[in-house]
């Protein structure tokens, strides 16, 4: 699974896609031992085995619903089942990487003070982190006070505002459900 900092929801992965262009839904696995059914949609479990269908092509994929338009063949040939993560997915994960950079250009900019000061106290954390975790929580403590002083009060204004969830969602580069629920978290956060 491919992540970026921040972009709640938007999580990439390999997707596949049958010879007649269609894509899968889950390979289930009974284990006939209980009422659970594992499923999994790991590009590599759509090779043929246990009569899951055979996947012909891959592509980019991403948890906001996001297909990538272009398609890479497998060659079932070359894919080591006990290591499939060996495989070459670099396509695919080139192109959920152009996804994400038009996702991060349609995000409410910073100013560039506030990301400098971030990228600091990001970097800063790190190393606190490392040598003195104590001090680190305490850090993570003030952070919290700060988003809790000011959080409810943003979030009421936006709710005030009526912004729409996906004007929400597009300007901090999550998916609609992230941002409902980080409006109702900040929201709600001081009662």
């Amino acid at each position: 699974m491919w992540e970026r900092y921040g972009a709640d929801g938007h999580e990439g992965t390999v997707g596949v896609l049958l010879a007649d262009g269609s894509e899968p839904g889950p390979v289930f696995f009974d284990t006939g031992s209980s009422g659970h059914v594992h499923q999994s949609t790991t590009w590599s479990v759509y090779d043929g085995t246990l009569r899951a269908p055979v996947a012909a092509r891959m592509r980019g994929k991403c948890g906001c619903g996001w297909r990538g338009e272009a398609s890479y063949p497998i060659d079932w040939d070359q894919v080591d089942h006990r290591h499939p993560e060996e495989y070459n997915t670099s396509g695919p994960e080139e192109d959920w990487e152009r996804h994400m950079n038009e996702v991060a250009a349609r995000m409410v900019p910073l100013p560039e003070d506030v990301t400098g000061l971030l990228n600091q106290l990001r970097e800063r954390l790190s190393e606190i982190d490392d040598k003195n975790p104590l001090a680190a929580l305490r850090v993570v403590g003030e952070l919290e006070a700060m988003a809790s002083s000011t959080g409810p009060y943003v979030a009421r204004r936006i709710a005030f505002e009526d912004v729409s969830a996906e004007a929400v969602a597009e300007g901090l580069g999550i998916t609609e459900d992230k941002a409902r629920s980080r409006l109702s978290r900040y929201e709600f956060m001081d009662r």
